[in-house]
């Protein structure tokens, strides 16, 4: 319920160039005539994203799925607003998939295993489905930075870190991350980075965007991790 509150209060999504998607879009270059989960997306603005690639950049077939009954009618809409033909939209839970082992040549999180009860139990799970030589394009946020030690001081002040309102929000670690994939039995083929930022009180976080060229992947807020299951 509270995840249906959440998203029904959102603007409508357009698959915009957020940081993640800026780090993501250039590498979904082979996804021509592949079976391809998106989990966690949300009202569906990347899912439209993907199914009007190129056709030889498009996904054969395209599953959009959330655990928000509201999120995915929402991207249903957006889809059929769109006229997209190769999405199915389903409601599911990254805790316990309901596909089974080896379903999908591509697995695609953006921004969702902070905010499921255990981040590596859903690791684990979107490995389990992928097939031998599918890939994992993971992308969440990394606290090992000046926004981690602002959460972490937030509490002593009586306050509440809130990233949008969201029920859960983990504190991630990229190191802790990578370690997941790895235990999930995932090889790592590239880890990249984006956004530093230094928080204030009272406004919004300033982001630097020259540290972006030539600041450490390991101190961004945006990370994203690429893997090939064996």
């Amino acid at each position: 319920m509270a995840y249906d509150m959440w998203h029904a209060s959102q603007p409508p999504d357009d698959g915009g160039d957020l940081p993640w998607h800026q780090m993501l879009k250039p590498l979904l270059t082979d996804l021509g005539g592949c079976r391809v989960l998106e989990i966690g997306c949300g009202r569906g603005g990347f899912a439209v994203w993907l199914a009007e690639l190129p056709p030889e950049r498009r996904p054969a077939e395209l599953i959009a799925s959330d655990f928000s009954p509201v999120a995915v009618r929402m991207a249903e809409e957006l889809g059929r607003a769109r006229g997209v033909a190769n999405v199915t939209y389903r409601v599911g839970d990254l805790m316990g998939l309901d596909w089974r082992d080896a379903s999908f040549d591509v697995a695609i999180s953006c921004e969702t295993i902070e905010h499921v009860p255990r981040s590596e139990v859903a690791i684990g799970e979107l490995a389990r489905v992928l097939r031998p030589g599918g890939r994992l394009y993971l992308t969440c946020p990394n606290y090992l930075n000046l926004m981690g030690l602002y959460r972490t001081y937030l509490p002593l002040t009586g306050r509440r870190f809130s990233e949008g309102g969201q029920p859960i929000s983990h504190f991630l670690l990229l190191p802790r991350v990578r370690r997941w994939v790895k235990q999930a039995g995932l090889l790592i083929e590239r880890t990249a980075g984006t956004g530093h930022y230094v928080p204030f009180p009272r406004r919004s976080p300033i982001r630097f965007a020259w540290a972006d060229r030539v600041g450490p992947v390991g101190i961004a807020l945006h990370t994203l991790v690429v893997a090939r299951k064996p």
